[in-house]
């Protein structure tokens, strides 16, 4: 019988571009598990904790302090030390009283610490937008996940005030809405792709054109020095309202 399924190794040098490792130095490198993140926007725990934050020498310290359960990733313990840890999500280690949020850069995925008050809460953009049987709203979420929006009259859906490439701010806890970051001009962003990965800014125009799809459509972007840069609206990924919700390096 032929194998099925896909490959569970991975080389080195064909790892995604977003993991910030030596490439030459050894072969092999530990492979995500299948989860919310697809391979290349994703790094594994393994990863995080030995090549980018320094808490393990090895994998298999790695592998361990995952093991014992002493990793947080959204507010659930994850034990699997190839666990997709992808944009946005907040990775916790209670015993050292430390969270990071996985942030895009231009050198690749990094963990940038928070404060634990922003590590209660993540942000996810709508990706789409369904509606169910009994006529509710469903926001599908970057993330893999999505959540329901009840709403009293499926004719007139007045609790739906949400579109796609809007980002909304999510508890951890009790996985609820806390506020919504609608996209429109003024609001700040964060470029999560392209050349100008990493950058953050605010948006100036958005160009829309007939015919043409909407995460095709040009979008651009002032940072806090003037200078300008487009991108496509698939890379942007709304932060906040007026100011952002969350600490960003490139903020400071």
């Amino acid at each position: 019988m032929g194998k099925k399924g896909g490959s569970r190794h991975l080389k080195r040098k064909p790892a995604p571009v977003v993991w910030a490792i030596k490439r030459k130095k050894y072969t092999w490198i530990g492979k995500p598990s299948a989860g919310p993140h697809e391979t290349a926007k994703c790094i594994t725990l393994t990863l995080g904790l030995r090549d980018i934050l320094g808490l393990a020498k090895t994998a298999k310290e790695a592998e361990t302090i995952v093991a014992q359960g002493k990793v947080y990733v959204d507010g659930r313990i994850r034990r699997d030390k190839s666990y997709p840890a992808g944009l946005m999500d907040v990775l916790a280690i209670p015993e050292s009283n430390s969270s990071y949020r996985v942030l895009p850069s231009p050198t690749g995925l990094k963990l940038h610490p928070i404060e634990n008050e922003e590590a209660r809460f993540k942000l996810c953009k709508i990706e789409d937008k369904t509606s169910t049987k009994k006529g509710h709203v469903q926001l599908d979420l970057h993330d893999g996940t999505n959540i329901l929006i009840r709403v009293a009259d499926s004719r007139k859906p007045v609790e739906d005030v949400y579109h796609t490439s809007d980002t909304v701010k999510i508890g951890l806890e009790e996985r609820n809405i806390l506020s919504h970051a609608k996209l429109a001009k003024g609001v700040p962003v964060l470029l999560v792709g392209g050349k100008n990965v990493g950058k953050y800014g605010r948006v100036l125009e958005i160009e829309e054109s007939t015919g043409q799809k909407r995460r095709e459509q040009l979008v651009t972007v002032e940072d806090k020095n003037g200078n300008r840069f487009q991108t496509t609206l698939n890379f942007v990924f709304v932060v906040g309202e007026t100011e952002p919700y969350i600490s960003l390096p490139e903020a400071k």
